[in-house]
């Protein structure tokens, strides 16, 4: 509530005050709950950030564990441009030697060609398309769809599924469709067949442009870089591409294939054909992915350690200041996690040839974070590539014995879970605490605010009672005022 000023009785500011006592009041606690706020929020971010840094070394953990890290082949080609290939895990280290000899192609071809005027009806009847041995839908002409475009239109519904399409090409001898598919192999040619309605009388119903031209016969056209100046000049139609399958011999043994993709003939290779030519192909261990998850788990390992250094630092400023202190500066669960890690990358293998980090070049240094000697490392992988699997994977191995040491600080009841809910616990407790004091400050103004105005009316009737007095007295007959 507003208070008056006074100024009409005892000349007192009761706004000032009134709120100079509620401040004074309500200051201690405020900051107690400023300073309890900060902290909380200051270590709950902290908590949150930690828990990130163990979630990127646990996921750096789960695949260095994964054998099928281990077992990884690669598949490498001397010739790129040749050839690419992938290698599964059944694959058997080795090399090969690849010469190919024809690529496989899919077929296009061009139907025979009509001229602008009889294009623009044709006779009613059914279209009957093939793609080697599959056979599409047929395509039904009809008084809707009787021109070029619209059997191009038709077509094009019928094959989408089956990957034929049709365009219109103009050229000397006019217009005419062309199709294309997309499958590959010796087979795969594409064949039109016609069939032409007939009226009662016999006669093609429509009487416009013969479907003649839409049929294309695989087993007797040819290409049309061989047709004869007759037949060009006709416009009959022909191959652009015949379908073929792929031929390439490996280490001398010829292979055919209806797709440039050949995944039958090497066990646990696929191999992409890319061009005619000659290319050597090397399956090996995947040791460069294997050293590379060596190093993901040693650097996720030194984001954590380097967060933890951070977050627990004390920095002296001089000897008059206190120190400054990380936010989870003296957390015996912090200190708990980083002993319980490093206690368990010392600890001895339970199997394999190789008993320790150092073995394979990785060494703590005077932080705590680890350093890949990628040459040791190397010579590891390459010397005893089954040792180092047996290190890091299995029940026994380290990535899963660092995991179970984890879990007691990861898991939804873990340490750190527990902790993030007390501290959240904390900051609604302040602000339940807050909601208090503003409700208990807001009632000391207004008792303070009552208590002033009332003096303040007391004071003003006391000064009239005076001045009223004064009057009296100055009145009375023999009084004689000092004044």
């Amino acid at each position: 509530m507003a208070g008056i000023t006074g100024l009409g009785g005892s000349g007192m500011d009761i706004d000032n005050v009134v709120k100079t006592m509620v401040t004074a009041e309500q200051t201690p606690k405020k900051n107690q709950l400023d300073t309890v706020e900060k902290k909380a929020t200051t270590q709950l971010t902290s908590l949150g950030q930690l828990k990130g840094a163990i979630s990127t070394f646990q996921t750096a953990l789960t695949t260095l564990n994964s054998s099928s890290q281990f077992l990884a082949r690669t598949a490498t080609a001397s010739d790129g441009k040749v050839l690419s290939a992938t290698a599964s895990q059944s694959a058997t280290a080795g090399s090969y030697e690849l010469n190919v000899t024809q690529l496989a192609k899919s077929s296009k071809v061009a139907l025979g060609a009509v001229s602008s005027d009889q294009a623009k009806a044709f006779n009613e009847g059914t279209l009957s398309i093939s793609i080697g041995d599959t056979k599409l839908s047929d395509v039904t002409v009809t008084s809707s769809n009787n021109t070029l475009a619209g059997v191009r239109d038709a077509i094009n519904a019928a094959g989408k599924d089956q990957g034929l399409s049709a365009t219109i090409v103009s050229d000397a001898q006019g217009s005419r469709l062309v199709l294309a598919s997309t499958k590959t192999g010796s087979t795969a040619n594409i064949s039109v067949a016609v069939t032409e309605a007939k009226d009662t009388d016999g006669k093609p119903t429509g009487s416009n442009t013969s479907l003649a031209a839409f049929a294309f016969d695989a087993a007797s056209a040819s290409d049309l870089s061989s047709l004869s100046d007759a037949d060009k000049v006709k416009g009959t139609g022909g191959f652009i591409n015949k379908a073929q399958g792929a031929i390439l011999t490996i280490d001398g043994l010829q292979v055919k294939s209806d797709t440039n993709t050949v995944s039958s003939a090497i066990d646990g290779l696929s191999i992409e054909l890319k061009s005619v030519g000659s290319s050597s192909l090397t399956v090996a261990e995947d040791r460069a992915g294997v050293k590379s998850n060596v190093q993901k788990f040693a650097d996720a390992y030194n984001s954590l350690i380097t967060y933890v250094n951070s977050a627990t630092k004390v920095t002296t400023v001089n000897d008059n200041t206190a120190p400054v202190t990380g936010a989870l500066t003296g957390d015996s669960s912090v200190r708990s996690l980083v002993n319980t890690l490093r206690s368990e990358l010392i600890a001895p293998g339970a199997s394999g040839s190789f008993k320790a980090l150092a073995d394979l070049g990785v060494t703590t240094q005077s932080d705590g974070t680890l350093k890949v000697d990628s040459d040791k490392l190397d010579k590891a992988v390459s010397g005893d590539f089954a040792g180092v699997a047996a290190y890091f994977t299995g029940d026994t191995g380290l990535a899963a014995r660092v995991g179970d040491r984890l879990k007691p600080y990861t898991d939804t009841t873990g340490i750190l879970e527990t902790r993030t809910n007390a501290l959240q616990d904390t900051l609604k407790k302040v602000d339940s605490s807050r909601k208090d004091l503003a409700t208990r400050m807001s009632a000391l103004s207004d008792r303070l605010y009552k208590q002033f105005n009332t003096m303040d009316t007391l004071f003003s009737q006391m000064s009239a009672t005076s001045t009223s007095l004064k009057s009296l007295f100055d009145n009375m007959p023999g009084f004689v005022s000092k004044d």
